[in-house]
């Protein structure tokens, strides 16, 4: 019987000469980079109620939910920047139907109407729902303060900035400097344009999106170190080749497996993005985007960058034309 496996449908060997439009890849890379810190200083992020504040309710509508319909009284109440997740019943609630969450942006409080200005917005908005989609039982209730919601800002932040610190501290104890700041720099690379472009698309940014966020760290890592563990078993293995070509012949090596993992996250990803509805859409693309981007800068923006930080290889500084010759 032929085998049809899927590994089989790569060659065994490859040689693609990504180093030949390195050049083209840097520059891509640095317009991204500027856009995307352009997009974020002028647009911004569409930040959710983790990060605003607000009122979040769950209702249980009595059947299936309409998030159309919940979403244009929404928008009609003038809360355009509210939200709606159907979330899924528990097990063993026997429920055969969604519940729905619905958000409630925090309102300016003016002199006038003090600290009832949330009440008032729920009051108006519970009001709007029973007209539209009638009579619903609210299960469970949450405010989210200015104050709880800059925190979790503040603790976002600080949980990306603090995995990037812990991934070159670990890379550079595994490999040398050189290394650890490739990883990191590719790294900020991705998260940088994964802000540009929910910056762009303006999807809600929540704290789901921070986990995406870290999920993508961990993952272009795990790319990067398995190209820069075979860049090190090749720098022991061909000690006379030139850098930019031991590199290229790096990546070839890893190619298969890089297309392979990313190829079958995708496809649940994908999946997720499609059926997972409008709870997990924002946490799914960011993943899709995050792998499609991880992939890129472990092969064009880590690699490459090894010779620009001119990695040392038996005591000599590697350029791109040096060669290191046997005695």
């Amino acid at each position: 019987m032929k085998d049809i496996s899927l590994i089989r449908l790569l060659p065994e060997k490859t040689n693609v000469q990504f180093f030949a439009v390195r050049k083209i890849a840097e520059a891509l890379s640095i317009l991204a980079i500027i856009g995307s810190i352009y997009l974020f200083m002028t647009k911004g992020l569409n930040y959710g109620i983790d990060f605003t504040g607000g009122t979040v309710i769950e209702i249980d509508t009595g059947s299936d939910p309409q998030p159309d319909v919940i979403r244009e009284t929404l928008s009609r109440l003038g809360y355009g920047g509210g939200t709606v997740q159907n979330i899924a019943p528990p097990v063993d609630s026997g429920v055969d139907h969604d519940y729905v969450r619905v958000g409630i942006p925090l309102q300016e409080e003016t002199a006038e109407t003090g600290a009832m200005a949330q009440q008032e917005a729920l009051a108006a908005v519970v009001a709007g729902l029973t007209e539209s989609i009638g009579e619903f039982n609210i299960r469970n209730q949450d405010v989210v303060g200015s104050k709880v919601s800059g925190e979790l800002r503040q603790k976002g932040i600080i949980a990306v900035l603090a995995a990037l610190s812990l991934v070159l501290v670990y890379i550079w104890f595994r490999f040398e400097w050189q290394f650890g700041a490739g990883a990191v720099a590719a790294l900020f690379h991705d998260v940088i344009l994964t802000i540009g472009v929910f910056s762009l698309t303006q999807i809600e940014f929540n704290l789901s999106i921070i986990a995406a966020i870290l999920t993508i760290v961990g993952y272009s890592l795990n790319d990067t170190v398995i190209v820069y563990d075979r860049i090190r078993e090749n720098l022991r293995k061909y000690k006379s080749m030139p850098l930019p070509e031991l590199l290229n012949l790096s990546v070839n090596d890893t190619l298969s497996r890089t297309i392979m993992t990313s190829m079958t996250t995708l496809l649940a990803l994908v999946a997720l993005y499609i059926l997972g509805g409008e709870g997990l859409r924002g946490f799914s693309f960011a993943m899709i985007w995050g792998i499609a981007v991880g992939t890129y800068s472990s092969i064009f923006v880590a690699s490459p960058l090894l010779m620009i930080l001119k990695l040392k290889r038996g005591g000599k500084i590697e350029t791109e034309t040096s060669k290191e010759v046997k005695a």
